[in-house]
């Protein structure tokens, strides 16, 4: 036999090995995995992947095979798949019995505990439609979330419970809550404690599965409405299906495999003899990414979740210590944090092999400083918004260290495009700013009960995302800036209309405007310019005050400034923010 030509060493490849288009080529080649094909979603002709699982119900099956290997670590608890999914399966049918039908919204409130993913399948797997809110949010916020989506189910932490106790009777629609974490019984006409139902997560290998239901399942049928804010200033349910949130699966592995073929070399095939793989989950579940680009994906390949109760940079790396993590993520501050840790030295991160993040701008030093610390690491960012379900673009490995400034191109199923902002749209050529549109499997349907919305941020299959932004030759795409009003803070969005108007209810408040003040790690945090009424006071501390009482504590300017005339604006009566961001720079 013929023996194989040994393999080119590094040196010897030349860098790109082929281009983006020529990978994605062998990735999705027909009979491979990543394998795709053209359907009609809705009357639209898209790429989809074909061998994506077809519903989360199949997500958490395929989970299951992972069997005793652990999935979920937090604190002293440790669960493993086969643990995960019987707990998954008793839930389901406490929730089936209880009456939850197909389409029914149930709303899931709590920090990132193992109980958040077990109701998240429990729900999916008897077709639910399963409507995170933000656990930052405040009582008054989460109210709207209920109300919105008109849920009539609910589970939540106790912390949440407490928050919301005194809104529950104004959310009609409601009719039973499950809380966990409580230690002591709740007397209240429609609630449950959830470890009635299936004890401490240490305990749920000792519970007996309950058949899962066999009510029908398909790849369109609605999954889950995931809550961003918008122009309008109240937030906006993205009703998503079970295709959108399963596209991230294939986009990972999609994104990994480009990196190897791009650097001249095979990527790796699955080998059970290897160590696990885990992920840190430090962003929050209820977001997108967690959700959808880290979760789901963690479930199906096998990979192990770390959860952290409240960010430290301390436990963070004990944690990726002695669970020997590989992956650290969320938004550019974790990594910040870590790098500049001065106990860095005492812990061994050695099992990182990728530091990748979204959600937030970024520096280009921090591609370099990532590399330094962890040479044998790949940092990676991407971009994605709740209306695509997460991942859009990948950036990874050498094409992120040659241009830390681009979120990467598109993933194999997924088109971008930029357009001019204003209507008549027409697209634009490589090169020029406009605004990004992307279609893709992974664009949600719309937004819940919005029509008028939805047909201005849909359009024939493709989402206006509101971000100004460019393409390269090679479809590499650079945020330039937003179009909407927005900013975002340590990888939490904030609408500034929303907390402006809040700033107008104010009884002293004549004029107000939120602007973004640039911060190393965090991005950028919001600061106000105000204008009181003629003969009203109010002080700066009584003004961040009304806000916190009634926003998440992230929407709470960090500084105020009074303005003593009226804002300036130009001659379409628009607010110039960037003169009032002077003031803050000057300060």
């Amino acid at each position: 036999m013929t023996q194989a030509a040994p393999a080119p060493t590094p040196a010897a490849i030349p860098w790109p090995a082929m281009s983006v288009k020529q990978a994605y080529a062998m990735i999705t080649a027909p009979g491979t995995a990543g394998e795709m094909e053209e359907i009609d979603i809705r009357g639209v002709m898209t790429r989809v992947w074909k061998n994506c699982p077809p519903t989360l119900r199949d997500t958490l099956l395929a989970g299951r095979t992972h069997g005793e290997k652990i999935f979920l670590v937090h604190e002293d608890e440790r669960v493993s798949f086969e643990a995960f999914y019987r707990a998954v399966t008793v839930f389901a049918a406490e929730l089936e019995a209880s009456g939850v039908k197909k389409g029914d919204r149930i709303a899931l409130i709590m920090r990132n505990l193992p109980e958040w993913p077990v109701a998240f399948y429990a729900g999916l797997s008897l077709g639910a439609i399963m409507t995170p809110l933000n656990a930052w949010w405040t009582g008054q916020e989460l109210e709207y979330g209920l109300i919105d989506s008109g849920a009539s189910v609910a589970v939540m932490d106790v912390e949440r419970f407490e928050r919301l106790t005194e809104h529950l009777h104004n959310c009609p629609a409601l009719t039973l809550v499950y809380v966990s974490r409580s230690k002591e019984e709740i007397a209240h006409p429609y609630v449950k404690r959830m470890e009635k139902v299936i004890g401490a997560p240490n305990d749920w290998i000792t519970l007996d599965e309950k058949p899962l239901s066999t009510v029908s399942l398909g790849p369109e049928d609605d999954a889950t409405i995931f809550y961003t804010s918008g122009t309008t200033g109240k937030p906006k349910g993205a009703l998503g299906t079970h295709r959108n949130v399963n596209s991230n699966i294939f986009a990972a592995a999609a994104a990994g495999a480009r990196s190897f073929l791009r650097r001249g070399e095979a990527p790796p095939q699955p080998d059970p003899s290897l160590p696990q793989k885990g992920s840190l989950i430090s962003v929050p579940f209820f977001h997108a990414t967690g959700c959808f680009a880290v979760m789901n994906p963690s479930l199906f390949a096998g990979a192990k979740l770390a959860m952290i109760r409240k960010w430290d940079p301390d436990k963070a790396m004990q944690l990726i210590q002695d669970e020997k993590l590989t992956q650290m993520g969320g938004v550019p501050t974790i990594a910040w944090q870590i790098i500049e840790h001065p106990r860095r030295g005492e812990y061994d991160l050695s099992s990182l092999e990728t530091v990748a993040y979204g959600g937030a701008p970024s520096a280009p030093e921090l591609v370099r400083k990532i590399k330094e610390i962890w040479p044998k690491s790949s940092p990676g960012n991407g971009w994605g918004m709740t209306e695509t379900s997460a991942t859009a673009t990948s950036n990874s490995s050498e094409d992120y260290e040659n241009r830390p400034d681009s979120c990467g191109p598109a993933v194999p199923v997924t088109d971008l495009k930029i357009m001019t902002v204003e209507a008549p749209h027409r697209e634009l050529p490589v090169g020029e700013v406009g605004e990004l549109w992307c279609k893709g499997p992974q664009v949600v349907k719309g937004y819940w009960n919005k029509p008028e919305a939805t047909a201005q941020t849909f359009v024939e299959g493709w989402v206006k995302t509101g971000d100004l932004a460019r393409l390269d030759e090679e479809g590499f795409c650079y945020i330039v800036d937003r179009a909407k009003d927005m900013l975002i803070r340590g990888g939490e969005n904030i609408y500034c209309i929303e907390v402006e108007n809040l700033l107008y209810e104010h009884p002293a408040v004549m004029d107000a405007a939120l602007v973004g003040i640039e911060h190393k790690t965090l991005g950028e945090e919001p600061a106000a310019v105000v204008t009181l009424k003629p003969g009203a006071e109010a002080s700066e501390a009584e003004l961040r005050a009304f806000v916190a009482d009634r926003l998440a504590a992230f929407k709470v300017p960090v500084k105020i400034v009074f303005w003593h005339e009226t804002l300036p604006r130009n001659a379409n009566g628009k607010i110039m923010k960037n003169e009032l961001k002077k003031v803050f720079v000057e300060g």
